[in-house]
């Protein structure tokens, strides 16, 4: 305590203050699947050149929040993207959990290259 006096010395004691862990590696990436109707929007299919028709067609993002409840907040229109908004089906964790979580930074970096990975693989991609 601070301010108290001690019983042998007389002299005020301070307790250490306990350190608060920082919330430093709490960011996410995450893939959304989209329905395949997707492939019908000329947007997303400027943006996928090398779709290879058959594969899943994917959104990929990064968050801070638990990519759970990321997606909820897409799906209800709460700072939303379009494509998951009317398109977005379900999380795809086997893709991204390896990942997760990890600074800030390393999450913008691993989002471009999550993204880049999967549309060298012939998924359709779309990343904001």
């Amino acid at each position: 305590m601070v301010g108290t006096a001690s019983s042998k010395t007389g002299k005020a004691v301070r307790k250490k203050k306990a350190r608060v862990p920082r919330r430093r590696d709490h960011y996410h990436v995450y893939v959304i699947r989209l329905s395949d109707d997707v492939v019908c929007e000329p947007k997303f299919m400027r943006s996928n050149p090398d779709y290879e028709y058959g594969k899943p067609c994917v959104y990929v993002g990064m968050t801070g929040l638990d990519p759970d409840v990321r997606f909820d907040k897409h799906k209800a229109g709460i700072q939303s993207n379009r494509f998951v908004r009317e398109y977005g089906l379900r999380l795809m964790p086997e893709l991204y959990e390896v990942y997760n979580p990890m600074p800030y930074e390393g999450a913008r970096e691993m989002e471009v290259e999550l993204a880049i990975g999967l549309r060298e693989a012939g998924y359709g991609v779309w990343q904001a």
